[in-house]
Formats: structure tokens, C-alpha cells, sequence
């Protein structure tokens, strides 16, 4: 036998580093042969020799059964990370107490049930019983043929059919598709959050190797709070608008069992952590008082506190200006990469995807369509409708004289309709027989790469669903303008502060054209277009129709001005009446605008549809019955019931996937080259704005920094706050400006920077001038307009270099 080592105390560091010896070791005291009965031996095979631990010992027992040898996992496996030593050869932890050797067994320590490190010390020294090992390749989400079907009115119609899909650590997966595809439904799964009709029908979720599916009552209820977590689209929803910010940080927290000073502490370090540069305040704020990039932070901050296994990501950035955009877009990269989080990102917006992701999965009708690594499907797609979504978007600086943009022809098939072939035959110019009768399987095409379709070799030649020539209205700008404003300015009273939204803003829009809006949230885009259609009072300057002075308010202007300005406003699901019926909305906005009723109105309300393309099906229907683009178009049809001649649209298009998007604005256009009308055309997807506007003006704190043709506007060179909102578009090429990250948030309205508005952010900055004196609007070129004090040559020669950024004030 070996030497026994209970005897003495021996002083040892308490940890050591994995595999390594405490002392000089020389032969191993050997045991006579011997082996485990004959019956208990028969029991059990394939096992792996010499396991690095000894066995787990049961319940009210030090040792397992004896005689009985563990079934070890087959598959090759890693150990969890381990300590490093504090001094180099001493130990696997830094820890600098002494411990006491445990009593031996031949020659290894051997864990006892109630023995105790000398001097009675209560903890004993050997680490827990391991809870097993991990396989190398386990992803983190696994699932597996899942298919999950809604009940409505008895019935239960299919959503998703047969999806399988693995998300390994630390990888992001884009889930891409038009809205009704699934991909809302498949994260809901995953969450184990389905809403009460929703029901997985077959397959499997795996999670962290836990049957998700398998789990009820305080597992379920643990899986939720410890191991998934999930960020929605809309933050300020996702935030109870009642409590402070610090509050629902903390509930977050203790509900995984913190006390409530620790859980405060973890808060704020949540907030640190998804840098918002002061924790302390934002925790004593109501939501909101937040802007909504610093909403969504809050909520990645919760998300995230609970070291997640898999964060996903439901449209996190939709709504939010490009600058704002990009912020969250690089937290997510830096949180991703300090903790190795497997990420599922669900948007319609490609760019962003293309930007997140390492792999991509195509849904279409609840099937998944197409998948693989994001440049592959992105760049050489191999199914249609992949090559459908790409062609939709606006790229490489596409505008509307060069063409209308390509839409996905017909609809998604309704909720549970039976598809017999391919779920995408109905939609697909390539489709034939065998298409529209039997289902393609997922075939591969590449490294990583798989398609559902008998043409993927084909894909890429699908025929184009739109005409290439697109009228265009013809604009003059000799002449007197549509609409002029001068030295507008708009002062809101809050809290007993004065806070400027308009600062002496001026421009004009002429007969067919489009003038773009641009800026960050806060910076008066809204405002100006309230202001011109009387909704909100200026309390400087004034607005002109066609050289006419227009009154300061709706109310006092006449039935043909009111009829000359209309809006079409971002969320249709709140601008139309759900409890009227589309016709109906329409034939009351022909009677209070176009003066028209009886059969003329009808007459007319069914001109409308059919102009923006509607059904006559449609007419009878009810806005909740609707998809986002039909109430968008029912919307569209709404404002021009009055003959406009200026419609303000106000991000039209932000919610709406890239093909109803595509359908919208070559709608858009094909109504100005009809009827001459005018835009002023509000969004943050810079993209849309270049592909429609004529001109671009570009807001900042209330202030015109910029305005001019698209094409000076976009190419350069433009103002330093214009060359940072483009160089925060993410874009499907990948390629496009170097990155300029604006330091810290817009500054407060009511106390605005003095100088220049921009200084405090300005990658260019020239120092003392720009933070005492405040540049002119001045003319740097014919129509282009730019306030900043770099002469233009020398805005030209430096936007050919990155920017630095600006120390954070």
C-alpha cells in the first residue's frame, strides 16, 4: 500500500492548476489483480478506460455502488475553464491559503462525506462532484423538424413546416423573410412564450442541451429567466412605463435570486457594460425620458445580465436613426464577443444582417427556403425568392430616374393554406409542373450552403417582375415654388424650459419634386412637417402655398388649402379607423376633401383602389384584416382622395418588409409622374431617401446644417454630421465608408452647444471657432447649401481620409 497521509497536516496550496502534482511522484503502489463480479461485469460495456475523476458520489453516500462502472459519453468532450495559479507552477487558482492534504486511498486524494481539513475548518476542500463534461460540437440551439400550427376558429393552420436550424456559440444566424413567414413564431418557440392557440405539432428545441420542449413548471420557469433571453423590436413596450429604469434592472436580477444591494450594484454595472456613459442617472429615469436608442440599450442590459446562453434579437433597430442604428449594431458585436453569447438576429433589413451575422436562413411560408454562410446566400443566392428580397432594395446609389424598383409579384399564401409542390411556386416566374406538384427537398450547393428549389442552378437568371422604364415628373425651378418657408422656428414650453425644435429654418419645394428629410431623432424633422401642414403653430417665420401666406394654424385655412396638403403618416395600424370598412374610409375622405358623395363617390373611391392597387375584395374589408402594405396603400389612396398637391410622407415605408417597401415607393413614384405632386419625403433608411428625393435637406438639433441636390448630397463633399449619418448605413456589399462613431448623444435642445450645434460631436472640428462662433447657411456650390466653418476644398481633400472621433465631452 502507499503511504496514508491522514496522520499529519501537510500545508499545500489550496488549488492547483489542472494536471499538475504537488510533489515529485515515483512508482504507483500497485494492487493485486482483481476484477468486479462476473454478473455486475456483464452489465455494462464500451467504456472508457481511466476516467480523469473519480466516480459521482450518490446521495447519502460517499462512493457510487461498487463495482459499477459509469457509462461515459462517447463523444469527445472539453473541460470547463479552470483557474490559472497565482504564481507560475503553484495551484489552479489565485488563492494564497494554505490548505490541508486530504487523507489517501493507494495514492490519490480520495473525497470523503463528512471529512474535514484540519484545524475544523467548515468547507471542504475538494471542488463539487462534477455535473459532467461538454461535447465539442453540441450547439447551443438545436432545432430539429419543428412544426408549430395556430388554432383559429377550431381549425389549426400550419406556420411553421419542418424548420431545422443549430446556432453554435458565439455565432449570430440572421433569420430573414417577409412578415407572416415565421420568423417571429420560431424565436417564440425557442422562448417557450407561444401565445395560447400556438402549438408545436413535432420536432425538437434543444437549448444548452436541455429538451426545451420537455419543460414545465419552475424549469420552464428557470429556463426563461437564467438561460434565453429576448430583445423585442419595440422598446417601449418592452419597459413598464410606471416604474424607473433602475427598478426593472434590479426586479430582472432578483428574480435570479440576488439580494436586492447586489442586484442593484449588477445593475448598474449591466448599464456600464452596454456603455451608457451614466448608469447612475439613467437608472432615476422613467423610460420615457430615454430616446429610444437608449431604450433598446436598457433592454440589451436586462437581457444580457442574466449571461444568457442565446440572446435573440427581434427586429432590435428598427425605428432607430442610422447613427443610433449603428451604436446598438457595434454594442451587440462587443457584448457578443466578450461573452460568447450564440445570437438568432431576426430583421427585413438585409444590410443589417449582412453586417451581424455569420450564417443566414431564408424563411418563406414557414419553410426554410435557402441557408447558409451570409456572403453566399447574400451574394450568389440560389433560390428565388432570395434573389426576389436582394433585387427589392435600393443599392449602389440606385434613384428613381434609372428605373422602378423589382417587386415580388402576388402574396404570401394565407395562414394554413395547404401547399402541396413548393411553397413558393405561386410567387416564382421559374416555377413549372413538377414545382407546383411535389415539394423540392433542401439540396446542397455549396460549403455550408442549402437551397429548396429544382432550379437553384437557375436562381440567379429569374426573369425581372418589373418594367425598367418609369415615368418622371418633369420639375421647374425657375418658377415660383409649391411650397416656400422662411425663417421658421418652433419654441416648445416644457417643464418650465424653453426648448427650441425650429431654429430660422428655410427652404422651398417646387411642383414634382421630392424633397428628403434627414436627421437623428430630436433634430425637428417632424416638427417642420407639422409645422407646413398647420398641425403645429411656429412661433417665428411663416409658410407659403404657391406665393400665397398660409395661416399659422389648420384650422383658419381654407377647404382647397387644407385639400393642397396632406400626410401619409408611419404606423397606418393608427392613422385608419378599425371599425370602418376600407371603402368606407375612403368615401369619408372624398366627402370632406374632393366634395364629392352619392355614385360619384363611389366611382371615384374605386378609382383610387385600383390606382394603388387595391382589390375590390379589399374595399369590404377592415384594416385589422389587412397586411402593413394594404393599409399602407389604403393610406396612400386616403391622402390623394383631395387631389394633394404637397404630401408629407412620414416614414412610410420603416416597418414594411424590402418587397412591400419596393411596391410602395414604386407607387409613390408612378403618382408624382401622373399627377405632378410633390413629397416632403421623412426617413432614417438613407437609402429610400436617395433612391425617391430630388433634393435632400439634413436636420440637427433643430438647425439646417445642409441642403442640396441628392447626388452632391450623397457624393460628397458634404457636411461632417452628413458624412457620419452615411458612413452608418450598413449596406449588403459589405464595403462603402469607413465607420465614423459620433462621441456621446445629441445634446439637449434646451441648452444647445454654443458655436456650432455639431462641435461637441464633430469628427472635424477646427477647435476654437467652431466652439465659439456659429457658421452661416452659405452656398458652397450652384443649390448646395452647408453650414460649417472647413472651406469646401478642404472638406474634399479630408473626407478622402477617415475621421477620427472625438473624444467623448
Amino acid at each position: 500500500m502507499g503511504r496514508r497521509g491522514h496522520h499529519r497536516a501537510h500545508l499545500q496550496p489550496r488549488r492547483l492548476a489542472h494536471g499538475s502534482r504537488r510533489r515529485p511522484r515515483g512508482d504507483r503502489a500497485r494492487l493485486r489483480p482483481g476484477g468486479a463480479a462476473a454478473g455486475r461485469a456483464r452489465s455494462v460495456h464500451h467504456v472508457r478506460r481511466d476516467p480523469p475523476e473519480r466516480d459521482v458520489a450518490r446521495r447519502r453516500r460517499v462512493h457510487r455502488a461498487p463495482r459499477l462502472r459509469d457509462l461515459h459519453g462517447r463523444l469527445a468532450h472539453v473541460h470547463r475553464l479552470r483557474r490559472r495559479p497565482a504564481v507560475a507552477r503553484l495551484g489552479g487558482a489565485d488563492q494564497p491559503v494554505l490548505h490541508v492534504r486530504r487523507p489517501l486511498l493507494v495514492d490519490d486524494a480520495l473525497p470523503g462525506a463528512r471529512d474535514r481539513v484540519a484545524r475544523r475548518r467548515g468547507q471542504p476542500r475538494r471542488r463539487r462532484h462534477p455535473r459532467g463534461l461538454r461535447a465539442v460540437t453540441a450547439p447551443v440551439l438545436d432545432v430539429a423538424n419543428l412544426e408549430v400550427a395556430y388554432r383559429v376558429r377550431g381549425v389549426d393552420r400550419p406556420v411553421l413546416r419542418g424548420v431545422s436550424m443549430t446556432v453554435d456559440r458565439g455565432e449570430s444566424y440572421g433569420l430573414v423573410g417577409e412578415s407572416g413567414c415565421g420568423k417571429s413564431t420560431a424565436a417564440l418557440a425557442v422562448v417557450r412564450y407561444l401565445p395560447r392557440n400556438g402549438k408545436v405539432q413535432g420536432g425538437s428545441v434543444a437549448v444548452a442541451g436541455r429538451d426545451v420542449l420537455a419543460l414545465r413548471g419552475r424549469e420552464l420557469r428557470g429556463y426563461q429567466a437564467r438561460t434565453v433571453s429576448m430583445v423585442y423590436q419595440n422598446p417601449g413596450t418592452a419597459l413598464n412605463p410606471a416604474l424607473r429604469v433602475g427598478s426593472q434592472v434590479v426586479e430582472a436580477l432578483t428574480v435570479l435570486g440576488a439580494a436586492r444591494g447586489e442586484a442593484r450594484e449588477r445593475a448598474h454595472e449591466a448599464l456600464a457594460r452596454v456603455q451608457i456613459a451614466d448608469p447612475a442617472m439613467v437608472m432615476h429615469r422613467y423610460p420615457h425620458q430615454l430616446s429610444g436608442g437608449m431604450q433598446q440599450r436598457v433592454v440589451i442590459a436586462m437581457a444580457l445580465a442574466k449571461d444568457p446562453a442565446l440572446l435573440i434579437l427581434d427586429e432590435p433597430t428598427t425605428g432607430l436613426d442610422a447613427t443610433v442604428e449603428a451604436e446598438v449594431l457595434d454594442l451587440v458585436v462587443h457584448l457578443q464577443r466578450e461573452l460568447h453569447t450564440a445570437v438568432v438576429f431576426i430583421s427585413h433589413n438585409l444590410g443589417v444582417i449582412a453586417r451581424m451575422c455569420d450564417r443566414v436562413g431564408v424563411l418563406y411560408a414557414g419553410r426554410l427556403v435557402e441557408e447558409g454562410p451570409v456572403e453566399a446566400v447574400l451574394h450568389e443566392p440560389r433560390h428565388p425568392y432570395t434573389v426576389g428580397l436582394l433585387r427589392c432594395i435600393p443599392r449602389g446609389g440606385v434613384r428613381k430616374d434609372h428605373g422602378r424598383l423589382d417587386t415580388i409579384p402576388g402574396f404570401l399564401p394565407s395562414l394554413g393554406a395547404r401547399l402541396d409542390g413548393c411553397v413558393f411556386s405561386d410567387r416564382c416566374a421559374l416555377a413549372d409542373d413538377r414545382c407546383r406538384s411535389e415539394e423540392p427537398p433542401l439540396e446542397t450547393v455549396g460549403p455550408g450552403h442549402d437551397a429548396r428549389c429544382f432550379h437553384h442552378r437557375r436562381a440567379l437568371e429569374l426573369p425581372r417582375a418589373e418594367a425598367e422604364d418609369l415615368g418622371r415628373a418633369t420639375v421647374d425651378r425657375s418658377g415660383t415654388p409649391l411650397v416656400r418657408f422662411d425663417g421658421l422656428g418652433k419654441v416648445f414650453r416644457q417643464h418650465g424650459h424653453d426648448v427650441p425644435a425650429l431654429v430660422e429654418v428655410a427652404g422651398a419645394i417646387w411642383p414634382g419634386e421630392t424633397l428628403g428629410l434627414v436627421g437623428e431623432s430630436g433634430s425637428g424633422k417632424t416638427t417642420l412637417a407639422r409645422a407646413l401642414l398647420g398641425i403645429v403653430h411656429p412661433t417665428a417665420g411663416r409658410v407659403e402655398l404657391e406665393g400665397r401666406v398660409l395661416a399659422p394654424r389648420f384650422q383658419k385655412r381654407t377647404r382647397d388649402e387644407l385639400r393642397a396638403l396632406q400626410i401619409v403618416f408611419q404606423n397606418p395600424d393608427s392613422a385608419l379607423n378599425r371599425r370602418h370598412s376600407v371603402r368606407r374610409i375612403l368615401l369619408r375622405a372624398l366627402a370632406r376633401l374632393g366634395e364629392v358623395s352619392g355614385d360619384d363617390a363611389e366611382r371615384r373611391a374605386a378609382e383610387l383602389a385600383e390606382r394603388v392597387r387595391l382589390s375590390e375584395r379589399t374595399l369590404t374589408q377592415k384594416p385589422v384584416q389587412l397586411s402593413g402594405g394594404l393599409k399602407q396603400r389604403v393610406a396612400i389612396a386616403r391622402a390623394f382622395a383631395g387631389e394633394p398637391k404637397l404630401v408629407v410622407c412620414d416614414e412610410p415605408t420603416s416597418a414594411l418588409d424590402v418587397s412591400v417597401q419596393a411596391a410602395i415607393l414604386n407607387l409613390l413614384v408612378e403618382l408624382q409622374a401622373e399627377r405632378g405632386v410633390s413629397y416632403l419625403f421623412i426617413s432614417h433608411d438613407l437609402g429610400v431617401v436617395r433612391y425617391i428625393s430630388d433634393r435632400i435637406a439634413v436636420l440637427y438639433l433643430g438647425r439646417l446644417l445642409e441642403l442640396g441636390l441628392a447626388d452632391r448630397v450623397f457624393d460628397g463633399p458634404h457636411h461632417p454630421y452628413t458624412e457620419a449619418l452615411l458612413s452608418a448605413v450598413p449596406t449588403i456589399d459589405g464595403g462603402g465608408r469607413d465607420r465614423i462613431r459620433l462621441a456621446g448623444d445629441v445634446p439637449s435642445a434646451s441648452s444647445p452647444p454654443s458655436g456650432c450645434v455639431f462641435h461637441t460631436r464633430c469628427p472635424r472640428t477646427l477647435g476654437r471657432v467652431c466652439e465659439e462662433s456659429e457658421p452661416p447657411l452659405r452656398e458652397v456650390a450652384t443649390g448646395h447649401l452647408m453650414r460649417c466653418h472647413i472651406p469646401l476644398e478642404e472638406l474634399r481633400a479630408s473626407q478622402a481620409q477617415p475621421a477620427a472621433t472625438p473624444p467623448a465631452s
